[in-house]
């Protein structure tokens, strides 16, 4: 009986998937469009949690003298066998990630590129003892392996040193091996994030720009270098001068396929796992994004549901791209969101489109100063992707799928609570006149709300949709209120109503079924809702607690506004 393959969740090394029984879904193919589509520095942009590093790692295993071959066994690399003759296992690697390179302070962030420089030059100490290198080359060597004092396991290198440090491992490795180096470095541009955030830019562009400069523009001991991250860095911040650099994002056609899932590839994971029957469900919540021309699965998202499916063959998809990161951008798009910018978003939740033209090379300085900059991000990162290129850098945008439905209404959703608990007493009187039972109030103040957020349209995205929109917005108002007992979808009769409030010390229930309608009758779409509460007895529950008054409303919204009617028992 074969073993089933582990999915290979967090895991980023790629000797480990092919040696100890993980899935591995075949990206080899990168190694030959990148052999014979020659650039000596390739950057390859791609949101988060799309394959980077594992890619990355694969180039290092495939390139470095000492490979095994048998790690490529199968996979499609393998039959190119001319490329594998004359490139497997024929370079000095030098291969780095910088994703850990964050700190408050310019002096944190340093200590841990500092120990980023010194574990990969830790790796080839045999260099202390080469016949090849003079002592100088050695006391250059020995300044990037220096440990602190005390025992700590730091290492100390000087900013020049640091600076120089992948020019100097770079020419010392030639100088061991009579081979130009490759040179790995993964997710370039979080320093330079974090940096940004925590208020040391300047400085740490200083010192990336230096080490960038004198490892890919200035040396020729380089072979070829690959960089990834999430966003392409203006090449006025930190590539100044580079003529031989070639950028590879999500809008280029060439290596499109290779970061991300194909359909085929994320069938044939199914089919292997015995839950091929999901497809249509996996790729309305994590296919539809747009690299190139082609169509990608989030690798991130499929994997981790399929773990989950393993454990629970009932279980639901979830956002797993949601906990993988802040989602700070769509809080920055809120903040500045004008209304033109609200019924944008309006039409995006809505299953539409939204025409922007798109700056892909921006400084992090530069990222939140305008609107038109954090769409350029919020595309380059994957909350949005393109339908269509109407002209040059100009697209037809849209959310890729479920998921990301999900996380912007989330944030719309907790933003607009965070903006009306800002006027607390007019929070107060739009709950109180639900306990009044003014309609009319109720109807005022809530349209007055749905102003201020963005209008649902009338699209194919399924009315259910629109009306959890609506619904959660409404839970989020009444929910303010401390002292009473708010229920949302609480079972009662022989249904779930939408909103179920107690108001203990009052003696009083309210209970709340909401509708979108469709057509401008908002009349007719209360009057169902009232009756879906008779019908299904969602006010059983209140009286078996001894309830005596109970007020039932029928909200109708469309748009941005909305339509109330009551009932009392």
């Amino acid at each position: 009986m074969n073993t089933i393959a582990k999915l290979p969740i967090g895991i980023e090394d790629f000797k480990e998937i092919r040696t100890e029984g993980f899935y591995y879904v075949d990206k080899t193919d990168l190694i030959t469009e990148l052999l014979n589509h020659w650039g000596k520095v390739n950057l390859f942009t791609r949101p988060r949690r799309f394959g980077k590093s594992l890619n990355m790692n694969m180039l290092k295993y495939f390139f470095s003298y000492g490979c095994d071959p048998t790690l490529f066994d199968g996979l499609a690399i393998s039959r190119e066998t001319e490329l594998c003759e004359k490139y497997m296992g024929n370079f000095p690697v030098i291969s780095i990630t910088l994703k850990g390179v964050e700190a408050e302070d310019y002096q944190g962030a340093v200590a841990r590129l500092c120990s980023v420089i010194g574990r990969e030059a830790l790796r080839f100490r045999f260099l202390l003892e080469s016949k090849l290198l003079s002592k100088d080359d050695k006391r250059q060597y020995s300044q990037l392996i220096q440990m602190g004092e005390g025992g700590q396991q730091m290492f100390v290198i000087s900013e020049d040193a640091l600076e120089n440090s992948l020019h100097t491992l770079s020419y010392l490795l030639c100088r061991q091996y009579g081979q130009k180096v490759i040179l790995l470095i993964d997710e370039y541009d979080v320093p330079l994030d974090k940096a940004h955030q925590y208020g040391y830019y300047d400085r740490m562009v200083r010192l990336i720009r230096g080490m960038f400069g004198q490892a890919l523009k200035t040396n020729e001991n380089l072979y070829f270098a690959v960089l990834t991250g999430c966003l392409r860095i203006a090449k006025e911040s930190i590539f100044t001068g580079l003529n031989n650099f070639r950028v590879l994002s999500i809008t280029n056609s060439r290596f499109d396929e290779h970061f991300g899932f194909s359909d085929m590839e994320v069938r044939s994971m199914l089919e292997y796992y015995g839950f091929g029957d999901r497809h249509t469900l996996i790729k309305e919540w994590y296919d539809g994004y747009r690299f190139g021309r082609t169509d990608v699965y989030c690798p991130w998202d499929v994997i981790n549901y399929t773990d989950q499916l393993l454990a629970d063959p009932d279980a639901r998809p979830r956002a797993f791209w949601i906990n993988s990161s802040s989602n700070d951008i769509l809080r920055k798009l809120l903040e500045k969101a004008t209304s033109r910018t609200r019924q944008e978003l309006g039409d995006l939740v809505s299953g539409n489109g939204i025409t922007k033209k798109i700056n892909e090379e921006l400084t992090y300085r530069e990222l939140y100063d305008s609107l038109d900059h954090i769409w350029s991000v919020l595309f380059t990162t994957g909350y949005l992707t393109k339908r269509r290129e109407i002209d040059l850098n100009t697209y037809e945008l849209v959310i890729p799928n479920r998921e990301i439905r999900m996380i912007f209404t989330e944030q719309i959703l907790t933003w607009f609570q965070e903006e009306a608990e800002k006027d607390a007493p007019a929070l107060d009187a739009f709950c109180e006149a639900f306990q009044k039972g003014d309609t009319d109030e109720i109807e005022r103040q809530f349209t007055a709300y749905l102003k201020k957020t963005i209008s649902i349209r009338d699209t194919a995205v399924r009315k259910s949709k629109k009306e959890n929109f609506y619904h959660g917005i409404l839970l989020g108002l009444l929910s303010h209120r401390e002292d009473w007992i708010v229920h949302s979808n609480a079972e009662s009769g022989i249904g779930y109503s939408d909103i179920q409030i107690e108001l203990v010390e009052e003696d009083m229930g309210i209970v709340i079924e909401l509708k979108y309608a469709e057509s401008p009758n908002l009349e007719a779409a209360c009057k169902k809702a009232l009756a879906q509460i008779e019908e299904k007895g969602y006010a059983d529950r209140l009286m078996d607690d001894g309830i005596t008054t109970i007020l039932k409303y029928g909200i109708a919204c469309r748009k941005n506004t909305c339509m109330v009617r009551m009932d009392r028992s």
